[in-house]
């Protein structure tokens, strides 16, 4: 195996790529390949095994896109090629990028499946051939076993964001539909991070790889300019507009907020003060998911509030600035959040939010990502009113450099006379009048600064309630939180593992992470996997997360059995979560969800409908 971490840059005729291809690639805008495209084009090309290693947003998706277009031979309207990724919008982003690199290829197909989308368009769509098949392993596993999916002429397997598929529980989905590809076939394994289980799998499917590791001179947080707002004597969204209009080259903001009826609640006030905002979250079709994403990238939407969930997978190059409007519960999910903005060698701006009783958080923050981030000053009432008088400045010296404006002098000479006042005070009038939609002076008082804390390396901070003299959290959750002897079941704080194991026929119950728990009904229902298939609590919830959209800390209870399982989730679910979940397979087994009468084991003592989340 070869490792690389760094590449001379090469221009993309030096790649062996056809001239078809290398003139597409011009049309586009390409000018030189990434060092991830560089050492990844050639060995593909070459029809070898292989494994790249690099971070997200550093161009991988071309790296393996483009020797699939030089392989494919349009004249076989069968499926040549899969590319395997962990979520629907990277299926469709992933796919989106062939199309265009398929401009001067007359006939090409290529065909997005994923779960959330109807199985009348996509079997419509496999019967009229496909040449490339970019899916989900669920939704792919389901077309295999349907037999509308047919790999006889496979000459390509592409699994993309490996370490997320495993990340999320599909790890033996994509194992299954491995043993379940053409003996001889090329194989290409991209992942950020390689853990054992990613190791595993190249070493068991691929055929002597060649390996390609880029060392990135910049890591996607040292590219971010990281900033945190203490939340103190103002309103979040007041504080907000103001943060938005000072913000020095902004030009689009993905802003994260925990729940769904956030994200519209969010974008409705947003709309009202004059942005341009719309929510994106786990309630909408794909097809309105789409479509924000679309209007995100052509101009038409400048912000878009979003859950953790439903923002997975968006590539727009023009987000300048991410808000965690909500600090995230975990820093995986903060990395991964102010990922959509500095992409690519772009420079982005990240602001976080953060109440008092939130500082631990983000100094664990600040040592999951090595980089300290930077108290903010909130604008101040004169920061506003500047920025926004020179706006209107700006806007009115392009009026004065257009023609046409001899009609409008009469009129304000008329004025003038009219009333006896000079031309300067009709003027100030018309700025008034101007300025009434959003006002050049906003009203109130600047609250009082907050108190700045020291960096995380600052040993001198003080320490937040009941932090003095404990481990950080991350070092206390490796352990136990106490063991009891004899009969006793064994508590433990790992959220890979369950929390509560008990013995003989009665169930295992899996507590999740506490949380600001949200009020709301819950309803629980039964699945038919338990812990005979080799189910775990992650691939029930990895599952229910990617099909539906919902966010894992709105799914409740989860208890396995061992041919079945029962899962709380919130009452009132769309109509489309619905039927998504009924048709979603864990571990290849469906899962036949539907609302639970009792225990398998005949102790009905836990037979109920409905109940509030949290009840216990």
């Amino acid at each position: 195996m070869t490792t690389t971490e760094s590449t001379t840059a090469q221009s993309f005729a030096d790649l062996g790529l056809s001239a078809s291809l290398l003139k597409t690639l011009s049309d586009i805008g390409y000018e030189s390949p990434s060092p991830i495209q560089a050492e990844c084009i050639p060995i593909l090309l070459q029809g070898r095994d292989l494994i790249g290693q690099a971070q997200t947003g550093t161009g991988k998706t071309a790296a393996f896109a483009l020797p699939l277009m030089e392989q494919i031979d349009v004249k076989l309207t069968k499926p040549q090629a899969l590319v395997l990724t962990p979520t629907r919008e990277l299926a469709i982003q992933v796919a989106e990028a062939l199309q265009s690199y398929a401009k001067n290829l007359p006939g090409f197909h290529v065909l997005p499946i994923y779960g959330g989308q109807s199985y009348t368009i996509q079997l419509k769509q496999l019967s009229r051939g496909a040449h490339i098949i970019v899916g989900t392993p669920g939704r792919v596993m389901d077309h295999l076993e349907r037999k509308t999916l047919n790999l006889d002429n496979l000459k390509t397997l592409v699994l993309d964001e490996a370490d997320e598929m495993l990340r999320m529980g599909f790890i033996d989905d994509v194992e299954w539909i491995l043993e379940r590809t053409p003996a001889t076939h090329q194989t290409a394994l991209f992942s950020a991070t390689m853990p054992e289980q990613i190791r595993r799998v190249a070493q068991k499917y691929l055929v002597e790889p060649r390996e390609i590791k880029i060392k990135s001179a910049t890591s996607t947080v040292e590219a971010i300019r990281q900033v945190y707002w203490q939340v103190s004597g103002m309103h979040k969204l007041d504080a907000l507009t103001r943060i938005l209009e000072v913000e020095k080259d902004f030009d689009a903001a993905i802003i994260f907020v925990r729940t769904k009826n956030a994200t519209v609640e969010l974008a409705d006030k947003l709309a009202a003060r004059g942005y341009a905002a719309a929510a994106l979250n786990g309630d909408l079709n794909q097809q309105m998911r789409e479509r924000v994403i679309d209007q995100l990238k052509s101009g038409a939407l400048d912000i878009v509030i979003a859950t953790d969930v439903a923002a997975r997978g968006i590539d727009v190059p023009r987000v300048s600035h991410v808000v965690n409007y909500d600090i995230p519960y975990d820093t995986e999910a903060y990395v991964h959040r102010i990922g959509r903005t500095g992409r690519a060698g772009r420079t982005g701006n990240a602001i976080l939010f953060v109440a008092p009783r939130e500082i631990r958080m983000l100094r664990t923050i600040e040592r999951a990502t090595r980089s300290p981030i930077a108290p903010l000053t909130l604008p101040s009432r004169a920061d506003v009113t500047n920025k926004r008088v020179a706006d209107f400045k700006e806007k009115v010296a392009e009026v004065l450099n257009a023609e046409g404006l001899d009609f409008f002098s009469n009129i304000v000479s008329q004025i003038s006379e009219e009333h006896d006042v000079g031309v300067e005070e009709v003027a100030a009038a018309l700025c008034m009048l101007a300025q009434e939609s959003k006002p050049l002076q906003i009203a109130g008082e600047d609250p009082a600064p907050a108190r700045a804390y020291p960096a995380a390396s600052d040993s001198r901070r003080p320490a937040a309630f009941g932090e003095r003299d404990r481990k950080p959290r991350e070092e206390r959750s490796e352990r136990p939180r106490f063991e009891d002897r004899g009969d006793k079941p064994r508590f433990e704080e790992r959220s890979d593992k369950p929390r509560f194991e008990d013995r003989g026929e009665r169930p295992r119950r899996e507590e999740r992470p506490t949380r600001s728990a949200p009020t709301g009904d819950m309803v629980r229902y039964r699945i038919d996997v338990g812990r005979d298939h080799g189910v775990q609590v992650k691939d029930i919830v990895g599952a229910i997360a990617n099909e539906a959209g919902i966010e894992s800390r709105f799914i409740g209870r989860i208890a396995l059995y061992d041919e079945s399982s029962t899962v709380e989730l919130p009452a009132g679910m769309p109509k489309e979560a619905d039927n998504a979940l009924k048709r979603t397979r864990v571990r290849g087994v469906p899962i036949n969800l539907r609302p639970d009468e009792g225990r398998p084991d005949g102790d009905d003592r836990g037979n109920f409908k409905k109940r509030k989340f949290g009840d216990r």
